[in-house]
């Protein structure tokens, strides 16, 4: 080897061992030809040990069991980039990471094998996994403080037998609330049932919930039950309760105080063991002042009232309901979407959500017919958001809204959400770190490591003590 090519080896050898990605070539009979410092690091395992081994017995991935992105490489001849696995470490532990592959090609355009990129991703799966903990009630999914509370005390409202209200903004999850009350309850094993009481005029529905006997009205030639009947002993939803007219109220008023109703056209009361939940999207309070709400119907379904926070008042949560999206329409298409691009989950953290968690959902579907594999890109988004000023690469540092919690610039969407999740909850707990961490689910020693960790800018005391 002359000293121009020892120079040009030991130039690489700085350069790949700087890189913080770890890299490895290998040759065409699959031996490895170089391992960098971040490979070592990542791995657990030594230069020494790894060159001259084959990939596999180094990396254990499960790639290597048959979807080898570098197989892929070598195969077709071209690169793959974001393609998500994990390897076992030297201490037995499962890293995950992405990887990226290209082929080895020397100034002679031929192949001498093949290289690898990888990431390991330890950092931000803790981090989903330590925000997600206890953050979970049937499908439902958040680490919102404003959820969690509501978490906390739905166990012993499914228990009671009250009748409950379910108040939210539409897209909120009102149905999904609905039935986590009944899933927890004693009622589980009987029906649950929904119905939409702003669809119907009062006929088709009172038809609908209490049934009907044949010629009751015209085409009415059989008996038919309605939904009380059919989830007899379970739980029934009446959504947009709101909708309904001041004549239908009167009677399911009746159901309310007696527990019984009389099918359209019957003559005889019908007893029912049905569990009421209702929910509306309107403020019933203000209906009631205005007249346009039976006040006696409002205190019977609001014995126990939950209010569902916005979306835009739990942004910490897109996320991870991003995560859920991508992983449910994976399955339901057959796809192999890896994620979101940071640019993506930017653009979304900045819009208002009027449509909510709904129009979350409808986004990534939106984003699925046009993307099949990788990341979510700006191009696989609705029209709307790819020509909206809210694009936050556009916008200035102090613009962005988790740098007023913090002198850390960040391009990380997910360390901003946490941020942005212990700012709220420590300002409405007037800075007090004791309280703040109770409020989070945390302890105060991991709050504390936190505030160390990002470099948050808080007052000199806390809550505890008081001016004079």
């Amino acid at each position: 080897m002359n000293a121009e090519n020892k120079l040009d080896k030991d130039t690489t050898g700085i350069i790949l061992d700087s890189i913080s990605d770890g890299v490895f070539t290998i040759d065409n009979n699959w031996k490895l030809t170089s391992f960098n410092r971040a490979a070592e690091k990542i791995t657990g395992i030594s230069r020494e040990e790894a060159i001259g081994s084959h990939c596999w017995e180094v990396f254990r991935s499960n790639m290597c069991e048959g979807d080898c992105a570098l197989k892929k490489t070598m195969d077709q001849g071209k690169s793959f980039v974001n393609s998500s696995a994990y390897i076992i470490n030297s201490e037995q532990k499962r890293i995950p990471i992405t990887v990226a592959t290209s082929l080895l090609i020397d100034k002679n355009n031929k192949v001498l094998g093949g290289v690898e990129t990888f990431r390991d991703h330890s950092l931000e799966e803790g981090l989903r996994k330590e925000l997600s903990t206890g953050f979970q009630m049937e499908d439902m999914l958040s680490r919102s403080p404003l959820m969690k509370k509501i978490f906390h005390i739905l166990p012993q409202i499914s228990e009671s037998t009250s009748t409950i209200l379910i108040q939210g903004e539409t897209g909120t999850g009102k149905e999904l609330m609905a039935k986590a009350v009944h899933n927890l309850s004693l009622r589980r094993d009987k029906p649950f049932i929904a119905i939409n009481c702003g669809a119907l005029p009062d006929t088709l529905l009172e038809s609908e919930l209490f049934g009907h006997k044949a010629g009751a009205f015209t085409g009415a030639t059989n008996n038919k039950p309605g939904r009380f009947a059919l989830a007899q002993g379970g739980s029934i939803l009446l959504d947009e309760i709101g909708e309904t007219s001041s004549a239908f109220q009167i009677k399911l008023l009746r159901v309310l105080q007696e527990h019984e109703f009389i099918p359209l056209g019957g003559l005889k009361p019908v007893k029912t063991d049905v569990r009421i939940i209702a929910a509306t999207n309107k403020n019933l309070r203000e209906m009631v002042a205005q007249g346009k709400f039976r006040q006696d119907l409002f205190y019977r379904i609001n014995i126990i009232e939950i209010q569902l926070p916005p979306l835009r008042e739990r942004m910490e949560d897109i996320p991870l309901l991003i995560e859920r999206f991508i992983k449910k329409l994976n399955g339901i298409h057959g796809k192999s979407v890896q994620g979101i691009d940071k640019k993506v989950l930017r653009v979304l953290m900045d819009h208002n959500f009027p449509g909510n968690i709904r129009e979350l959902e409808n986004i990534i579907e939106h984003a699925f017919v046009l993307c099949s594999h990788g990341n979510i890109e700006l191009e696989h988004l609705p029209t709307a958001f790819q020509s909206s000023p809210s694009l936050l690469e556009t916008r200035s540092i102090a613009e962005d809204p988790s740098e007023e919690y913090t002198s850390n610039k960040t391009d990380d969407p997910i360390k901003s959400a946490e941020i942005k999740v212990i700012m709220d909850v420590l300002k409405k707990n007037n800075y007090n770190r004791q309280d703040a961490a109770k409020a989070l689910g945390i302890h105060k020693t991991t709050l504390f490591r936190k505030i160390k960790k990002f470099n948050l800018q808080l007052p000199g005391t806390d809550g505890r003590y008081r001016s004079i």
